[in-house]
């Protein structure tokens, strides 16, 4: 009989035919033990309406969604709460935004850091590693932080634990809803508008999200886009995130200085700021430009600078550890962001009485500036716009002096002393 020769580009097919399947049967297998782990019956607890743990990227980061989780912990801390943040990594000594707040906890799932692990453990972690995660969706497995030592590092840590768990982004939140550990009630906080996420992970928060007790938007026009996504299975509430501390100087409004900050991404639209910016150098020749931010936009940005004539007057700052003092000696805040989710960064520009000037992008500015009244809104990615909107606040010196003040009483309203308790009046309608 004649042996049966398979064409190679089909014994390659044939492989992962059956290579495939005994995959997916052990990527299953395994996440549906690891489940199953995290579901054991929680421990009594008598206090468990006063336990919170907040899940997160980092704690030792920086970003508007660490500096609102570590408003949001020191608040609940001073009212009697019992706190932790939970982060998924860590990589450094000390947090960027300062010490923890008194009385608040601070772990890490997979603790980078030289030596932080048991030399007995190491062999361990560096193979598991190496695995990816079997429970972070997979739209959201940012910067390899998820692999299977995390998946199994975060279900120990949940295992029979009680109270609220409040995640703080999609892939987090759609992990905390499959999890589902009996003990807690959990609660997913969305930090960026629906339509700005990829579909993929849409298509996973719309399937997971029921699991959730409550989930969180920053914005009313937030919460109708969730609304409409999952036709009434989950709690909705609307809680913006807060500003911190913004005591000390007030912002210089006779300075010749405009101020922008955040990571230099596509997202934030400083390749926007600067074209806008060029005309406004033109026609006042004394103001600059300072953009605070590290990032992965950093060199095209510098050319950008450069083919636009503005050396001198742009200056790339790199990221910024003193924020408050930038603010301080600048007048003119500009918010050049494509979308946002809720820009904790233009809040803490106006508390300190800063003229400002942003994109009506999607979602924030609108729900936080009224045009010429405590600031300058202007349409989308309008370039132009935005060019007039930065001369009316150099050249009606009223009309900075007039919005300075008025953003400064807007921020006050986003304080955590006023935000923290709709999140205690929350957590109790759940126990």
């Amino acid at each position: 009989m004649r042996s049966i020769v398979i064409p190679p580009r089909y014994r390659a097919a044939a492989m992962r035919s059956v290579v495939m399947p005994a995959k997916r049967r052990a990527y299953r297998a395994l996440r549906g033990a690891l489940i199953r782990y995290v579901r054991a019956e929680p421990r009594e607890d008598a206090g468990a309406g006063r336990r919170v743990t907040i899940l997160i990227a980092s704690a030792w980061g920086m970003g508007g969604t660490i500096r609102a989780a570590h408003n949001q912990a020191k608040y609940l801390a001073a009212h009697g709460y019992d706190v932790e943040l939970l982060s998924v990594k860590r990589s450094v000594e000390e947090p960027f935004f300062g010490a923890f707040p008194s009385g608040v906890r601070a772990s890490a799932l997979d603790d980078r850091r030289p030596g932080a692990v048991p030399r007995a453990l190491r062999p361990l972690r560096k193979t598991l590693r190496r695995l990816p995660s079997v429970l972070m969706h997979r739209a959201d497995r940012r910067e390899r932080m998820w692999n299977l030592w995390t998946d199994i590092k975060v279900v120990h840590a949940l295992r029979a634990r009680t109270g609220f768990l409040v995640a703080t982004r999609p892939g987090l939140n759609i992990l905390a809803a499959d999890l589902s550990p009996p003990g807690m009630t959990v609660v997913g906080l969305e930090q960026m508008n629906l339509g700005h996420h990829a579909k993929a992970l849409r298509k996973g928060m719309a399937r997971s999200y029921g699991g959730l007790d409550a989930l969180v938007a920053l914005t009313e026009q937030d919460r109708q886009a969730y609304e409409n996504m999952l036709d009434g299975r989950v709690r909705l509430e609307v809680i913006p995130n807060t500003v911190h501390d913004v005591s000390g100087p007030a912002a210089d409004l006779d300075s010749r200085t405009i101020l922008a900050a955040g990571r230099l991404v596509r997202q934030k639209g400083f390749d926007m700021l600067i074209d806008a910016f060029a005309p406004v150098h033109a026609a006042h020749p004394d103001w600059r430009l300072k953009i605070c931010g590290g990032g992965e936009l950093k060199d095209l940005l510098a050319a950008q600078v450069a083919e636009r004539g503005l050396e001198g007057a742009v200056e790339l700052a790199g990221p910024c550890a003193d924020l408050p003092g930038e603010i301080e000696r600048a007048s003119i805040y500009a918010l050049s962001s494509r979308f946002e989710g809720f820009p904790l960064v233009l809040l803490e520009a106006m508390g300190k009485g800063m003229a400002v000037v942003a994109f009506d992008c999607p979602t924030g500015p609108r729900d936080i500036i009224e045009d010429r009244g405590n600031g300058v809104l202007v349409p989308p990615r309008d370039v132009d716009a935005f060019a007039a909107g930065l001369r009316a606040m150099i050249e009606d010196e009223e009309l900075r002096r007039r919005c300075g003040p008025a953003a400064a009483e807007t921020a006050r309203q986003y304080t955590i002393e006023a935000i923290g308790p709709r999140w205690e009046a929350l957590f109790r309608d759940l126990a």
